[in-house]
């Protein structure tokens, strides 16, 4: 519809040059005006605006200047309609992406929200996306939401504002991100979501060490500092690279999956008895290595024993290539989205 509607607007500027071209050279060469006097006369005669003619026209000239009038008339009557019908076209457009955007994050639960699409929010999104996690982005500047609209839920607006929050899907949310570049505004959006919505997990990015406490004293469950992660990473580097190599590797994105998965115990229970790890023996039927476990009060134990006693409400951590994975994931029927 867009695109029908930019053909015609361009076909209705064509028309309108070309009869302003039209009654600039016919006045020129029937009533011998300057190039100047024929485009003010092809001008003045194509808006009807009654002003007087620069000369007495002779009859030739009259005969023209009532076809220009009249082919005036059709061009510039089609030439406005069309303008009109592609700005009205494109407003119209726009109100019902926002609609549709607005219904389908209504129709969400259990989702993350965004705040911010700076480097951070961004790179919080492609990995929301890789997991295919359900999330919405607030951002407030119209030409990043018009960049990336036609991939990501946006919500234009102001983070700091409870309306905006809101309309994310504040209450229905699991999840928060606040990824603003300054740690006053994330605060201040880290008081509001607590407020709204007591139950959300709140990450939260911070750039200065003093932030870090006010942010978990206003609500924030973790805080982030991108920029001592960045530091202490490349400092590892230097003192331990193949392993650090290693650990990226095992973070990085696969075709299709990740090496490490978290699996909760009761997508288990449901499909065999596992009342140890060594009952899963997920090593024997997918290749994948239980390498941590989560207990239910939030302990975590590396490298468990096989012998350990599975809690409900527990989760194992598991190691393993991509396509065994894959296996594990269709064994037990998990679903990651």
């Amino acid at each position: 519809m867009v695109k029908l509607s930019r053909s015609k607007l361009y076909l209705a500027l064509i028309l309108t040059l070309a009869v302003v071209l039209f009654g600039t050279i016919g006045y020129r060469f029937i009533s011998d005006y300057s190039w100047i006097d024929a485009l003010y006369m092809t001008i003045i005669t194509m808006a009807t605006v009654g002003f007087k003619e620069v000369q007495p026209l002779d009859d030739t000239a009259k005969i023209f200047t009532v076809f220009l009038i009249i082919v005036s008339v059709f061009i510039l009557g089609f030439a406005i309609s069309v303008l009109t019908e592609y700005v009205l076209g494109r407003n119209s457009l726009q109100l019902l992406k926002k609609k549709r955007v607005k219904n389908k994050i209504n129709n969400l639960s259990n989702h993350v929200i965004v705040c911010g699409f700076g480097r951070n929010g961004m790179q919080a999104a492609e990995r929301l996306k890789a997991y295919k996690q359900p999330f919405v982005v607030i951002e407030r500047q119209r030409d990043i939401i018009e960049r990336y609209e036609e991939e990501i839920f946006f919500v234009e607006g102001d983070a700091n504002e409870d309306e905006v929050l809101e309309e994310a899907g504040i209450y229905d949310a699991k999840y928060l991100i606040v990824a603003l570049p300054d740690d006053a505004a994330n605060l201040f959006v880290v008081l509001s979501a607590r407020q709204l919505n007591e139950t959300l997990f709140i990450i939260s990015r911070a750039s200065l060490v003093t932030s870090q406490k006010k942010l978990l004293l206003a609500g924030a469950n973790k805080v982030i500092m991108p920029d001592k992660i960045g530091g202490d990473h490349m400092a590892s580097l230097v003192v331990m690279p193949d392993l650090i190599t290693f650990m990226d590797k095992l973070s990085t994105e696969g075709e299709h999956t990740t090496n490490l998965e978290e699996v909760s115990i009761e997508d288990f229970a449901d499909q065999i008895e596992c009342n140890s790890l060594r009952d899963l023996d997920l090593r024997k039927k997918t290749g994948c290595t239980i390498i941590g476990y989560i207990a239910p009060d939030g302990n975590y134990i590396i490298n468990p024993e096989a012998d350990m006693a599975l809690e409900p409400k527990s989760k194992v951590i598991v190691l393993g290539r991509p396509e065994q994975i894959r296996k594990l994931n269709e064994m037990f029927h998990i679903d990651l989205s």
